[in-house]
């Protein structure tokens, strides 16, 4: 038996076989229903929907939808415009990167989907500043709305790559931020979405149980008129339309002209993930309204179907996304990106470092003697620091990768401590290591599994342990949650993904404790002198000489 579901009717059909008068008894007992001889179908009217899917239950019925079996309308998609014009940037864009900022200076309204490490980030601050400049229409005052772990990260990009100030929301601006704006302070404002509601929302009505709130019923703050750009980062944590910070997303950029959803995973599970994402964007009628959509894209919103059609209309009106095979000559070897973390330890580290300060002083280690004498004591101290910041930083590591790994990506994390070692198996159990604690059948094991299972897609590991030795190409990211003291050991760590053969980007990401040892000690082992040591053998001058530039750190 099978059953098209139409917009007010149904249309049943029964096959010829052992179940045929079973199932024609239950059809004749449907209410209102009629026979159509020329289609030789029965046909149920829209108010008898209930019996009709009652009937799927007890006779095993399969329900399709009538918008499902019209074909797939599937054209040809268009190439990638140029960027012909150069913008105020202060970067070296990428011939892509050209390509996707000229793309989202069209759109104004889109989701970028690239792949990560193809500097999502990058692209969205060229579009936006490129509608002021080549289209000399309003994008500024612009909001990024973020993970938390994100805003130092985006603060310092906008800085970095163009000329445009950017500032951070904190309580003390609470209701005031717009005076940053109406007195040049400020062009960027960033917060993360767990912050919406205390910056821009004025009241939420109350609800009975089980009643529904309607994102057009949050009263929202009459400043938030003023965005003329909205960028949402990591977009697919509005994927389910009932939660907060999805309605609080749809409300604040709502009317708005320009309109940057980022995300390399915007389908976490079924095309449905997407709808919500296509309502903040204004496009959800573009694809003829919520139920159309589910209709027609998700067997309604059951499944999946009419994919191909579903791409290519995205990608029409409102996507596009690049992987790091279709960009490959474009990109370098290798890529470095730092993330500054705001430790969640800042009281323990503060309280240690006054400490460390204090035994410094107290051990007269002003004098260069006395400190190489004391050298080991020294870095044991520091270690201390390094430990406190690391546990500090586990928040925005679990956050990160956890993305990756929703992603379907692969990571490697290092990390030096067995104490953050254990941290990172608890959050993430499935893991593999590799530490000075596995005996060599383990660490091979390990290996094997990272390297041919694909549902094995994290390994930790111990920097001594795996720095050097070990091939582990099935994954082109690298993380640091800690790093060692010379910059020759840190690429020997990256370079376990960056292998002869490995065709792929290798992206390797540094987390660095904001206002900790972790930003100095991240800046000396890039300088060449430590490369320079490294590659001459000369320990003890290298370890000695990161002693001294870390002493001037704490002013000693």
């Amino acid at each position: 038996m099978d059953i098209i579901e139409h917009p007010s009717e149904f249309h049943i059909s029964i096959g010829f076989n052992q179940w045929f008068k079973r199932n024609t008894q239950a059809v004749k007992a449907l209410p209102d229903r009629r026979w159509n001889p020329v289609k030789k179908v029965w046909i149920i009217p829209g108010h008898a929907r209930n019996a009709v899917y009652e009937l799927r239950k007890t006779h095993h019925a399969n329900i399709r939808l009538a918008a499902m079996l019209a074909p797939e309308q599937v054209g040809e998609i268009a190439p990638m415009p140029d960027l012909e014009v150069e913008l105020p940037l202060k970067a070296d864009l990428r011939p892509y990167q050209r390509q996707g900022i000229a793309r989202g200076m069209q759109l104004r309204r889109l989701l970028v989907g690239d792949e990560q490490g193809l500097g999502k980030t990058l692209q969205s601050i060229g579009i936006v500043v490129g509608i002021e400049a080549a289209l000399k229409q309003a994008s500024f005052p612009c909001l990024v709305i973020c993970p938390s772990s994100t805003k130092m990260n985006w603060k310092r990009e906008w800085e970095k790559f163009s000329n445009k100030r950017a500032m951070i929301l904190e309580d003390k601006v609470k209701t005031t931020w717009h005076t940053y704006w109406n007195a040049g302070m400020s062009d960027v404002f960033i917060t993360n979405y767990e912050s919406l509601k205390k910056y821009f929302v004025t009241s939420v009505p109350a609800k009975q149980k089980g009643e529904r709130l309607l994102a057009k019923e949050i009263e929202m703050r009459s400043t938030i008129s003023l965005f003329k750009s909205v960028i949402v980062d990591e977009s697919h944590r509005c994927k389910d339309a009932s939660t907060m910070q999805a309605k609080l997303v749809l409300r604040m950029c709502h009317g708005k002209e320009n309109v940057l959803l980022l995300s390399g995973t915007p389908v976490v599970n079924k095309p449905i993930d997407l709808f919500p994402q296509l309502a903040i964007m204004n496009h959800a009628g573009t694809f003829g309204g919520r139920k159309d959509f589910l209709d027609r894209f998700c067997e309604g919103g059951r499944g999946a179907s009419n994919l191909k059609e579903l791409n290519f209309l995205l990608n029409k009106y409102c996507f596009f996304r690049r992987e790091k095979k279709d960009v490959a000559k474009d990109l370098p070897e290798k890529q470095r990106q730092t993330i500054v973390c705001d430790i969640t330890t800042r009281i323990e580290y503060n309280r240690a470092k006054n400490n460390f300060m204090q035994f410094l002083k107290d051990n007269g280690c002003d004098d260069r003697e006395i400190a190489r004498k004391m050298k080991g004591e020294i870095m044991v101290q520091m270690g201390k620091l390094k430990q406190i910041s690391a546990l500090g930083k586990m928040n925005e590591v679990q956050e990160f990768t956890q993305e990756i790994l929703d992603a379907g990506e692969k990571l490697i994390l290092f990390c030096s401590l067995h104490q953050i070692v254990d941290k990172l198996k608890e959050l993430f159990p499935h893991a593999v290591t590799i530490t000075g604690r596995d005996d060599m059948v383990s660490r091979q094991r390990s290996i094997d599994s990272f390297q041919q299972d694909p549902k094995c897609q994290l390994i930790i590991c111990n920097i001594k342990a795996a720095g050097v030795g070990i091939t582990l190409t099935a994954s082109s990211r690298v993380a640091f949650v800690e790093y060692p003291w010379t910059y020759a050991d840190c690429v020997q760590c990256e370079d376990r993904a960056h292998r002869i053969g490995q065709t792929n980007n290798v992206m390797c990401t540094y987390f660095l404790g904001g206002d900790t040892i972790d930003e100095r000690l991240f800046e000396i082992i890039q300088e060449k002198k430590t490369v320079g040591n490294a590659i001459t053998g000369a320990t003890d001058t290298m370890e000695m000489a990161m002693v001294d530039k870390m002493l001037n750190l704490f002013n000693i």
